[in-house]
Order: C-alpha cells, then sequence, then structure tokens
C-alpha cells in the first residue's frame, strides 16, 4: 500500500497558459525543460522577427511545466526563478500548483523518478521515441502521493541536504580529477624534458599474431575507444562470418592502436582480460620493447599534447574515417625514451592516480544511487 493517500493531479495543478502574440520587434527571452528531471534551460533573447510561431507563453517562477515531446525522457520540472517571465512555445504546458495542499519543490522531486516517466510514457501519443507526446489530460489523470504540508517540507529538507552532498562530492571529484592529471603531466615534462628520442618503429615494433580461421569457431573481438579511454569487448564474430577479413589475436601488455581514429585518442594497452582476443587489420598491436620503454608510458605520451599531434601528423585525411593512422608514419614518430627506471616511476604514479580515479568513481557511484533510493524510499509503495 502507499504510505500516502493517492490524489490525481487534475485535483493539485491547474492548466494555467498565459499566451502573448509575438511583435516582430520585440525580444524573447526563451526557456526549456532540460531531460532526467534536471530542470530549466535558460537561453537568450530572440527577436519576435526571427521566431515562426504566431504566440509564445509566458511562464512564472513556482509553476509546474512539461515538455509534450520530451516527456517520456523525463523533461518535467519547476519552473525556477531564474526563467521567471520567460517565454515557452506550445509544447510545453504550465500549471499553477495548488499550495495549499502541495509544495511546488515536493512534486517537482516526486517527477525527478525514471518510474514515474516511464508510467507516464506508456500511454503517450506517436510514432517512435522523440515524437511521443504526453496530453495534458493523462497528466491530469496520474494520481500521486500526498502527505500533509509539514510531511511534505520535511521530505523536501531531507533531499534537499542529500542532493547537496551529492553536489559537493561532485565538485570535489572534479577538483581531484584536475589535481591529478596536474601532478601526472607536471611529472610527465620532468621526466621527458632532456630524454633523447628514438624511432616509434625501434621502440615498440608492429607485431602481428594471425588467426588461423575456423568456420565452426568464434572469435570474441576487441575494440579501442578513442579520447584515451582504454578498451571494450565486442560480441564474438562467428568464423563463418569472418570473410575475406584478417584476424590477429591480441596480448596483454600490448600496445593497441585504432588506426581510423588514433589522432583522436584511440590508444590503449591490453590488459590481462583482453588477452586472447582478436582485431581486424585496423587494430595495431605493438610490443615494447622492455629494454628501452613501458607501453603504459608511450600510451601516455601518445595521449598528451604532443603525441596527438604527431599521430594527427601521421594520420592523413579529412575527418572521421578518412583519417588512417599510416604505419610507416607511426613508425617514424620519435617519441621520447627517459632511463627507463624514470619511465617504471612514471608508471607507478599512473597507477597510483587510475587507484585515486577508481575510489572516486565507486564514491561517485554510490552517491549517485542515493537520491533515486531515497526517492522511492518516499514515493514507493
Amino acid at each position: 500500500m502507499p504510505r500516502f493517500p493517492l490524489v490525481p493531479l487534475g485535483e493539485l495543478i491547474t492548466y494555467a497558459p498565459d499566451p502573448h502574440e509575438v511583435d516582430p520587434d520585440s525580444k524573447y527571452p526563451i526557456a526549456g525543460v532540460y531531460g532526467f528531471g534536471r530542470g530549466m534551460i535558460q537561453r537568450a533573447a530572440v527577436a519576435g522577427g526571427e521566431i515562426a510561431a504566431a504566440q509564445l507563453f509566458r511562464i512564472r517562477a513556482g509553476q509546474f511545466i512539461y515538455s509534450r515531446l520530451k516527456s517520456f525522457e523525463g523533461a518535467y520540472s519547476i519552473v525556477s526563478p531564474e526563467v521567471d517571465g520567460y517565454f515557452v512555445s506550445n509544447e510545453f504546458p504550465t500549471f499553477d500548483i495548488d499550495r495549499e495542499r502541495i509544495e511546488p519543490a515536493f512534486l517537482g522531486w516526486y517527477f525527478k523518478q525514471h518510474c514515474v516517466w516511464q508510467q507516464l510514457a506508456s500511454d503517450g501519443r506517436g510514432i517512435g521515441a522523440r515524437r511521443e507526446r504526453l496530453h495534458p489530460k493523462r497528466l491530469f489523470d496520474h494520481a500521486i502521493p500526498v502527505p500533509t504540508l509539514e510531511e511534505q517540507r520535511r521530505v523536501i529538507a531531507r533531499l534537499e541536504l542529500a542532493a547537496a552532498a551529492v553536489a559537493n562530492r561532485k565538485v570535489g571529484a572534479d577538483a581531484a580529477e584536475t589535481e591529478i592529471s596536474a601532478t601526472l603531466r607536471a611529472a610527465f615534462a620532468r621526466i621527458i624534458s632532456d630524454a633523447t628520442r628514438a624511432r616509434m618503429g625501434d621502440v615498440a615494433p608492429l607485431i602481428r599474431r594471425p588467426v588461423d580461421i575456423d568456420p565452426d569457431a568464434k572469435y570474441p573481438e576487441l575494440g579501442v575507444r578513442s579520447f584515451g579511454k582504454g578498451t571494450f569487448h565486442k560480441a564474438p564474430l562467428a568464423g563463418i562470418d569472418v570473410g575475406t577479413k584478417k584476424l590477429f589475436y591480441v596480448a596483454a601488455g600490448d600496445l593497441l592502436f585504432n588506426i581510423v581514429f588514433a589522432w583522436e585518442g584511440a590508444v590503449a594497452v591490453a590488459a590481462e582480460s583482453d588477452a586472447g582476443r582478436v582485431g581486424s587489420h585496423r587494430f595495431l598491436t605493438r610490443v615494447v620493447d622492455p629494454d628501452r620503454s613501458t607501453a603504459d608510458f608511450l600510451r601516455y605520451w601518445f595521449l598528451s599534447e604532443e603525441g596527438l599531434l604527431a599521430l594527427n601528423r601521421a594520420s592523413p585525411g579529412g575527418a572521421g574515417r578518412n583519417r588512417t593512422l599510416g604505419i610507416k608514419a607511426l613508425e617514424a614518430i620519435q617519441v621520447p625514451t627517459p632511463s627507463l627506471d624514470a619511465q617504471q616511476w612514471f608508471d607507478d604514479v599512473q597507477a597510483r592516480a587510475r587507484a585515486a580515479r577508481r575510489a572516486q568513481a565507486d564514491a561517485a557511484a554510490d552517491l549517485d544511487r542515493l537520491l533515486p533510493a531515497m526517492l522511492h524510499e518516499v514515493f514507493g509503495e
């Protein structure tokens, strides 16, 4: 049973459009609603002569508003003071709230729940996920739990306190990431400042491990994400579907390049969990000479500003899939080769940085689960 009595929204909110004819000589500050319960969008003023619609609708702080088109992805909000007096199109129905029965902030928190968006979207009208529109009548029929105003205020205070903790934690995480990145950059700059250089082809030659294709076998593929975001696992490829494509095995410790997107940082080091997976000829597996360098050190350099510039120069073409990293051009790149002790020291610094980032990510994930859990506790059955 619900914790609080259920009341149809039609008893709590009133449709309150405030239409204004568009004057070509006037300017209109425009508002919108973010998806996923993230509040209001504040846009710059637009000249009336640039607006196709004949009418716009003024909104006021404290009203309830949603996007007909994006309701399925949580585009509901309470109008914030920052957009008081702004204008929206007729795709944004606006409602006055009966404050003798419900606090606007309480209603706002209720509509931050994914399960509510899904429930209302299940009766939406339209074709395709991004064309479903929620009619106000369907909204009015939707019943929500409504405690006393005193209890609502207690709930709001708890949720806002938790939200503030999450926001502060994210600010702290951003500051920590900035510090970690700056520490790595400073340490790296110090050890390569007077380092000798050597050809990439000599330091980390290309090693191919061809796969003998069995039509009845399956081959788990490996991918490399852009922007230094590591590897990812693809679904197994059936041998019968390989056709004329050549596949090559990956080994742990390989320095990997996706030749199509190397110019935007598709560089990674294969982990133990990647070993035995396969990639096409578009994935270069380079084995670093252990007497000269380390894979982690070279990966960091190739993802640095200097390294990415070198990869861009070695990847001729326009953009996207037309920018293919040349194998000979990659081998000709002069990479820094400070002493092996210095590189291993930096790899240790990188390992500690990764551990700190994992701890930050775990803490952030715990906090990300906090608000949904609290919302379920308040509004769930």
